[in-house]
Order: C-alpha cells, then sequence, then structure tokens
C-alpha cells in the first residue's frame, strides 16, 4: 500500500540529521518544568524574506550556508539579538523597530554571525550548561495568526521566557565581543557594505555603559558594550573604501514595511494610529493602518485599505497574504482563497503561503479542494521539512480523503517536530501498519520508532548511542 510517492522525496537533508535535531530539541522541551508563555517565536513570510535578504549575504561571506542557519523572530518589544549552539540566530521584534536604517540591522546580524563563525558559544563552558535552545518550530502562520490570537496558534507557542532568559542574559567575554565586531567588519566590507550603521547603533546606546546591568537593553547585558569597542570599530571603518555605502532604496523601502506590519501587529490600534496617522497617505503608513483596523476589528476599513494597497502594487505577494488573512479569519475562506493564490503565484518558494493557501482550500472541503491542498502542502514541507503546522494540516487534509496511514505518519512527524516524543512513538507505530515494508513511508515512520524509542532516548542522553 503507497498512499503518496510525493513524500519520498520531500526531504533535502538526511533524514537522521533531522531526527537527532528534533530529538535534542524535544529533550530539552521535555525537561523544564512549568513553562511560563510568556515570549513566543512568531513565522511571517515577509518579514523573513527581507531579514533573509539582508542575512545570507553576510552568512556567505562568514563561510556558513544560508540553509543551516536558522533564523527565529521572537515576539518581544525589548532590544535583543542572540545566537545559540547549532547556528541559529533570533532577533527580537523590538529590535527590528528600533533599527533606523538597514544598514543598522545588517550591522547587528553581522555581528551575531562573527559569533556563530567564531564558535563563541562551543568554547564557553558556560554556554554548555546554560544550552536550553528553544526549538526551533512552526507556528501556524506566525505572526498573522498569533496577532489575531487564532486558536490553531496557541498550542505551538513553545518558547517559554525561561528559555530565553537564559539564552538572551549569556555574557560574552570582551575578547568575543571583540573579534565578533571585527569579523563583522569585514563581512560587511565583503559584501561591499558600511560598517557604519554598526557603530551608530552601539553609539545610540552608550549610555548603557554607565548604566546599572539591570537596567540595560538585554542586548548591552549579554554583549556589553564599551568605548575601546567603539573607538576599535570606528578606526577601522574610517580606512574602508564602504565608509560611505548608502542603503539602495529597495532595502530601505522593505525596512519600512515590516516596521509597519510589526507596529500593527504587536501594538494596540491607538499607538498605530499615532505613529501612522491618516495624514500619510503614504503605502508604508496605509499598510499599518490597514493591519490596526483588522486588528481592532473594522473589516470593511481594513479590506478597504487593502484593496487600495493592491490596486497600488498587484504584484505584492504580502498585500495578497494580508487580504486573505483577513478574510480566512472572518470566515470568509471563499473570498480568502483567490488571494492567496495569487499570493503563492507570486512567492512560490514561500512555504509559509503556500500553508495559508492549503489550510484555506481545506476550510472550504471538496475533493478537489482535498487534492489541491495536499498538493501544496507536500511542496511546503520540500521547502521546510520541519513545520510542524503543515504536517498538522496534512494530517487533517489525509484523514478526509480516506488516506489513514499518511494521516497517521503526518501527525508522528508533527509531533516529532514538536518534540512530543512519546505521541511521535504511538503515530509512527500505527502508521506503520498501513503501509507496505518496501515503502518508504514505512521505512520513515520506522525511522520514527527508533529515534524516539525510550530505551534509545537514555542511551542518547548518557552519550552510548548516536545515529548512523
Amino acid at each position: 500500500m503507497q498512499e503518496s510517492r510525493d513524500l519520498e522525496t520531500k526531504t533535502k537533508i538526511g533524514f537522521s540529521k533531522r531526527l537527532m535535531r528534533n530529538f535534542a530539541s524535544g529533550l530539552i522541551l521535555t525537561c523544564i518544568p512549568n513553562l511560563v508563555f510568556a515570549q513566543s517565536l512568531i513565522r511571517d513570510a515577509e518579514i523573513e524574506t527581507v531579514i533573509r535578504s539582508y542575512s545570507d549575504p553576510l552568512f556567505v561571506a562568514a563561510g556558513l550556508s544560508p540553509k543551516d542557519v536558522k533564523l527565529g523572530l521572537v515576539s518581544d518589544r525589548s532590544l535583543n539579538a542572540f545566537v545559540t549552539d547549532g547556528q541559529k540566530m533570533y532577533l527580537n521584534t523590538g529590535l527590528i523597530l528600533e533599527a533606523r536604517t538597514p544598514n543598522q540591522l545588517k550591522g547587528v546580524i553581522a555581528h551575531e554571525t562573527g559569533h556563530i563563525a567564531g564558535g563563541h558559544l562551543a568554547r564557553s563552558s558556560e554556554a554548555q550548561r546554560n544550552a536550553m535552545v528553544p526549538a526551533y518550530v512552526t507556528i501556524a502562520l506566525g505572526l498573522l495568526a498569533i496577532a489575531s490570537g487564532a486558536s490553531d496558534a496557541g498550542a505551538a507557542l513553545l518558547a517559554s521566557s525561561q528559555q530565553f532568559a537564559l539564552l538572551s542574559f549569556f555574557t560574552y567575554t570582551r575578547v568575543q565581543e571583540a573579534s565578533a565586531d571585527q569579523a563583522a567588519l569585514t563581512y560587511l566590507e565583503t559584501t561591499h557594505q558600511s560598517g557604519q550603521g554598526l557603530v551608530t547603533f552601539f553609539e545610540k546606546f552608550r549610555y548603557m555603559e554607565v548604566m546599572a546591568e539591570a537596567r540595560r537593553e538585554p542586548y548591552f547585558r549579554s554583549h556589553p558594550l564599551s568605548s575601546s569597542r567603539i573607538s576599535a570599530l570606528e578606526s577601522r571603518i574610517s580606512r574602508s573604501q564602504y565608509k560611505a555605502a548608502a542603503d539602495s532604496a529597495e532595502d530601505i523601502r522593505n525596512l519600512q514595511l515590516i516596521q509597519a506590519k510589526i507596529q500593527g501587529f504587536l501594538y494596540t490600534s491607538e499607538q498605530t494610529f499615532f505613529k501612522y496617522p491618516p495624514s500619510d497617505r503614504s503605502i508604508i503608513a496605509r499598510y499599518a493602518r490597514a493591519i490596526a483596523f483588522y486588528r481592532a476589528p473594522d473589516i470593511e476599513m481594513a479590506t478597504g485599505l487593502v484593496r487600495g494597497l493592491i490596486d497600488d502594487e498587484p504584484n505584492n505577494p504580502y498585500f495578497q497574504e494580508l487580504m486573505g488573512q483577513i478574510y480566512f479569519e472572518n470566515d470568509q475562506s471563499t473570498l480568502a482563497l483567490p488571494y492567496y493564490q495569487k499570493s503563492v503565484e507570486l512567492a512560490p518558494d514561500s512555504a509559509l503561503l503556500r500553508i495559508g493557501y492549503a489550510r484555506t482550500l481545506i476550510n472550504i472541503a471538496g475533493a478537489a479542494n482535498y487534492e489541491l491542498a495536499e498538493a501544496e502542502l507536500l511542496t511546503a514541507l520540500r521547502l521546510e521539512e520541519d513545520n510542524a503546522f503543515a504536517w498538522n494540516q496534512l494530517a487533517v487534509v489525509a484523514d478526509r480523503t480516506g488516506k489513514t496511514g499518511l494521516a497517521r505518519l503526518a501527525t508522528a512527524e508533527e509531533a516529532f517536530a514538536l518534540g512530543d516524543m512519546q505521541r511521535a512513538n504511538r503515530f509512527a507505530q500505527v502508521a506503520r501498519r498501513n503501509f507496505e515494508r518496501s515503502a518508504p513511508q514505512w521505512q520513515r515512520a520506522s525511522d520514527i520508532v527508533t529515534i524516539t524509542d525510550p530505551l534509545v532516548a537514555r542511551m542518547i542522553r548518557r552519550g552510548d548511542a548516536s545515529p548512523r
């Protein structure tokens, strides 16, 4: 019996590597009792695309493969950025809003890249003791779903304030900070960009050097600022041929757009209307106000503004996505569908947009829609193999179309991605009974059963076993 051969080619990296990564996350999540879910990792296609456009060239300059570096967005108004083991970098939404230019944000990203490339966490025994790494999980359509209070997002908020406190407040040594500074300038120069933004960013918060630690922004607790660091940066930048290199108009506009989106979703409508008053008729301001009206909620005003944005920029996939989101969240999936479909046509490499489209198809129901939704989800999973919400939706559509084995395997994959090893094991065992031994799905289910077996778990904790 075989229900979907597309599943066989979904993964692009070794499954054993993925098993170990997710298994480790599961161990971390299960050994922290009484978590307080005050902070959350969020997902948004537009924000991630913009941040990737800034970061990926810097990763390449540092000798890192962009696909191996995980980027996470933390819904937190404080100013912070930090890295964890396994090449994971996290940026607070507060940091993105604080950046006055793309170059400032790129400077911070370049500095954090220096910590990754320099192996600063791996070399610190303190970091190893405190390595409670948040699971890099997919939250159901992320920022939009969370900000609007969608119930399906709530279950996936796995990033606790306790975890982030340990990670955020790890303090680098002055030598490591100086090393990351110089590495950052090298990466920026290699990509023909100025390092002035990093200095400007540090200068803005120079006063924190003399403040009590408890009163400092989190970023400057973990990254102690000093006049000597700033002087060293200024000295090198003054000799750089790219000192005066300016941000592109596209980079500037993209930063303004994602700042407007964050403002609209994470702040009150009143705060957003104050920052982006009706007198401001720019696309940036209308974008922010449309989101604020959506959250108010004033759907008529929101859709009117988004319709105007689409008229102005019909090829912007994120305006199309927002209109789809507004209609979907207000139980108008039929109206949402063409906008999600258009967003996918405009940005076919976005897993999150495909998942939004598939979710809408499932909500409308019908055999043809289920078939198309399954195809969209499998494509999304080729792009993001650990996307728990995509596995969840694949389980839903497989169950509704009578594909029992695929439904159980997808549920096992979802649980595995979220670190729920017991549930993953249980559903993988059930899934195996629905496939022939020669089927790739049987082998995948068997791999999950093996790696999530309690005995194997104990062996891995003791270091007695390793993936083959």
